[in-house]
């Protein structure tokens, strides 16, 4: 007895089934079917260097196999997490061979390219520029921040996306019929049961069939795959939310968006998606707080405290009561009015004070504390608003000798604000009519 011999590992399920042809590819239907871009470049055989866009588990490495396939091509994969430019200038090699032996081109495959460095970015250049190979790469992160302009102005980008309904459902049926799949067993999955497969897939067609083939691992042949068995293997299986890539700030704009169009209904969807993928409470807390100022601002200031409040619940008490509070504030600042007259005024004064230098303050508007600095003419002629009649003095100059006084500060015919606005145009009539003059420099 040979104690060393062992059976051959089954592959995945997801490895048996990929497809062997374009027609059997699932999904990408606005980059395959008939008449869209990519399908009409590969049948006129204008093939070309590419990026694949997209989310985990929507088939960009089975489709740049599939390519080269299409095209006759030969076949080289890398993957940014392990290489380096060493194994770069091997596929380069690989590639002259090829190209001089067989006369076949060659499609060099870069996984998580998003990983390499500008140096490594970089090393493809010459090769992809004089046609040694045809470069594909595959990325989760959005290649406009994460791949040099070099790279990106050599190659197309093309975005897929997650796997909808009926692209899940056609995987699973061909899972459960195909002999190369699971068809031997005759299993079934009920509509309940594929619902809570699709949910918990989240898009991602290799996350949906592994989870298939362990649930098929607890059935008897020719039994269904039911809910419980189901609850019971999946657990508690988060949706597809990645800290700090692209999903996250996706998903905190349409928060943010959602709010700015005064729409509570959306806002709270994107808050407890982004909750459900586990984001952190604070940090949305925070973003909250931000909106509160940046588009509502003196149109309603009650919003600022509400959402200053719901953010020290947030950290006093945790979930799920501080996630209460937190919603709470997001529908109230979703329904308030909104300006976003304080973020331009103050966006444009930021603008200007750093174009205009370090521009001196008026002796006007300098204290005095000491002898000498009075004999210089701090303060003098500064007057005091309280003395004046209603506390203002109507004509006062604010600004530096060398600008000329500006309204950064526009109030929107809105909420609090339409009182703002008329109380500033009473102050301007007043200015107006006064006989004081400005200052010259």
């Amino acid at each position: 007895m040979d104690l060393f011999r062992s059976e051959p590992v089954a592959q995945p399920l997801a490895a048996r089934l990929r497809p062997s042809n374009l027609d059997e590819y699932v999904g990408q239907e606005h980059l395959l079917a008939r008449g869209k871009p990519l399908r009409e470049a590969l049948e006129q055989g204008a093939l070309h260097s590419m990026i694949f866009w997209g989310p985990p588990g929507v088939g960009k490495t089975t489709l740049a196999r599939l390519l080269a396939k299409f095209c006759d091509a030969h076949f080289e994969t890398v993957s940014a997490v392990l290489a380096g430019v060493k194994e770069i200038r091997q596929a380069v090699e690989v590639a002259k061979q090829q190209a001089g032996q067989y006369g076949r081109r060659t499609i060099l495959f870069v996984d998580e390219v998003h990983r390499f460095n500008k140096s490594q970015q970089d090393a493809f250049l010459p090769y992809v520029e004089d046609g040694t190979l045809l470069f594909i790469g595959a990325t989760t992160e959005n290649p406009s921040f994460e791949l040099n302009n070099a790279l990106l102005s050599r190659a197309r980008v093309y975005v897929l996306k997650s796997l909808d309904e009926p692209a899940l459902r056609k995987l699973v049926n061909r899972a459960l019929t195909e002999e190369r799949g699971l068809g031997k067993r005759n299993l079934r999955v009920g509509d309940e049961a594929f619902k809570m497969l699709m949910a918990a897939a989240d898009g991602d067609g290799r996350r949906m069939l592994n989870f298939l083939e362990n649930a098929s691992d607890l059935a008897e042949d020719g039994s269904e795959i039911d809910v419980e068995m189901l609850q019971s293997l999946l657990g508690d299986s988060r949706r597809r939310f990645d800290k700090g890539g692209e999903a996250f700030y996706d998903q905190i704009s349409a928060l943010h968006k959602s709010v700015r169009g005064s729409n509570p209904d959306g806002a709270l969807y994107w808050y407890a998606r982004m909750l459900d993928g586990g984001c952190d409470p604070l940090y949305i807390a925070r973003r909250v707080v931000r909106m509160a100022s940046e588009d509502i601002g003196n149109a309603d200031p009650r919003a600022l405290s509400l959402c200053l409040a719901a953010w020290d619940v947030q950290e006093r008490l945790g979930s799920p009561e501080g996630e209460l509070a937190v919603a709470q504030a997001i529908t109230y600042i979703a329904c308030a009015p909104k300006s976003n007259a304080v973020y331009v005024g103050f966006k444009t004064a930021l603008r200007e004070a750093a174009e205009h230098g370090s521009l001196e303050v008026p002796l006007h508007l300098r204290n005095a504390p000491t002898k000498l600095m009075k004999q210089l003419g701090y303060g003098e002629e500064y007057r005091y608003a309280h003395d004046e009649p209603d506390a203002y003095a109507a004509g006062e100059d604010y600004f530096p000798e060398q600008l000329e006084p500006r309204q950064y500060y526009q109030p929107v015919p809105r909420g609090l604000e339409l009182k703002i606005g008329e109380k500033l145009r009473h102050l301007a009539e007043l200015d107006r009519n006064s006989p004081r003059q400005r200052r010259k420099p």
